[in-house]
């Protein structure tokens, strides 16, 4: 390997992709053993590495040399080996202090709550204390030497103003959880979380539900790469390629969640964004059917309809840690608030507005298999649909005209 990233699980790693469209070099992600990392280490057969977790502390006994900011900080996640001697620096620094004020989130003078023990927690209170923080609490599950427990942290909660999350909690595939409970802070005004993967965490979504700024950790991880270039081959990355790289994996990574009354034109749509996109195409009721093993119709003849709630659920969830997907959703999907978080994770909603003198009764849609039913249904999920979506999209015309209206609005 001559460039590459090492750590322990590096499967949904994005570092790849992000240093493929900075720098003209083949990058590797080495998932790497506990037990081997000082093989490798004292071998060093690389010209260039990322660190990632768990061995971000780990590499710095063989290091040759380490820049003032990683030794500051007790971490490292970049190394260099220029003729043998391997110089250790932390990019991380630089990643994190520029989502912060990317995302207009004010340290100077807050009170700082940095939720985890690991490299990336010394990282965020070295960012926080070089922006001005009037106090920072280190938060573990355990008390020890200076820092205090979650529990005790909520003692203190009315005091905290930001929040930064290094834990892996709400990380993929554990997506829809979250290291604190954001109700409990009365006083937040910013909350920032490490993670990047979903784009939008069980934190974050919290957070900007109460109207803080809040914001994950793709910019950081985009950022953080394009200072490690500059150390692995000596180069300029401008903000412009940064900015450029972010929007562009950002873009890509999410989804497309289609929402809508049956017969709007949901799978017809989607199946054609997924070509257009070159993202896949998954449809929920589909994937309830070959969970259930049971068509649809049968699921509410033989169980009811809460028990197909309760598989449209899991469905759900399992199609919420995609990324890079065109996501059709049943018609009463929205009925269930937590399925539209766990879909706003990866995702953006676009609500297929189809007039009700349009829509088409089925049999094999045992809500609306009447026009009375069908009337019913709309009126019952019409505002459901339209507050619980990012984007409303006339469906009153040809499939082509609202397939365009979407390539619209994200491209």
């Amino acid at each position: 390997m001559e460039y590459g990233c090492i750590g322990e699980r590096l499967a949904h790693s994005f570092s790849k992709e992000i240093h493929n469209q900075l720098a003209d070099y083949k990058y590797e992600l080495k998932e790497i053993e506990k037990e081997n990392v000082d093989s490798f280490m004292k071998e060093h057969d690389f010209k260039a590495i990322n660190v990632t977790i768990p061995y971000k502390e780990t590499v710095i006994p063989y290091l040759d040399s380490i820049s003032d900011e990683a030794r500051k900080i007790g971490a490292v996640n970049t190394i260099v080996n220029k003729n043998g001697k391997l110089f250790g620096y932390n990019t991380d620094f630089f990643g994190m202090k520029s989502l912060i004020e990317k995302a207009g989130i004010v340290i100077k003078g807050k009170t700082v709550a940095v939720l985890g023990s690991g490299g990336t927690m010394k990282t965020a209170c070295a960012v926080s204390e070089a922006l001005g923080a009037k106090k920072i609490y280190k938060v573990s599950r355990t008390a020890k030497d200076d820092f205090i427990t979650y529990e005790m942290l909520y003692e203190k909660s009315d005091c905290v103003d930001v929040i930064i999350n290094t834990t892996p909690v709400g990380m993929y595939p554990a997506i829809y959880a979250s290291a604190v409970d954001v109700e409990r802070f009365k006083n937040l005004s910013g909350v920032v979380d490490a993670v990047y993967n979903p784009l939008r965490s069980k934190l974050v979504f919290d957070a900007l539900k109460r109207n803080i700024k809040a914001v994950g950790g793709l910019y950081m991880l985009v950022k953080q790469a394009a200072v490690a270039v500059e150390h692995f081959i000596n180069v300029t990355v401008s903000e412009n390629d940064v900015e450029r790289v972010f929007s562009s994996l950002f873009s890509e990574k999410e989804n497309i969640v289609l929402t809508g009354m049956p017969s709007c034109g949901k799978t017809t749509v989607g199946e054609i964004l997924s070509k257009e996109l070159n993202k896949r195409f998954y449809d929920s009721d589909k994937l309830v059917e070959e969970n259930e093993k049971c068509p649809i119709p049968e699921i509410f003849r033989n169980s009811g309809e809460a028990y197909f709630r309760e598989c449209e659920a899991k469905a759900v969830f399992e199609l919420s840690k995609n990324t890079s997907s065109i996501i059709s959703t049943g018609g009463g999907v929205i009925l269930n608030p937590q399925n539209m978080e766990l879909l706003k994770e990866n995702g953006r909603v676009f609500f297929l507005d189809r007039p009700l003198e349009k829509l088409i009764t089925t049999d094999d849609r045992p809500l609306s298999s009447n026009k009375s039913d069908l009337e019913k249904r709309y009126n019952e999920r019409y505002d459901l649909y339209k507050s619980t979506c990012d984007v409303v999209i006339d469906v009153s015309g040809i499939i082509e005209e609202t397939v365009d209206r979407i390539l619209r609005v994200i491209q």
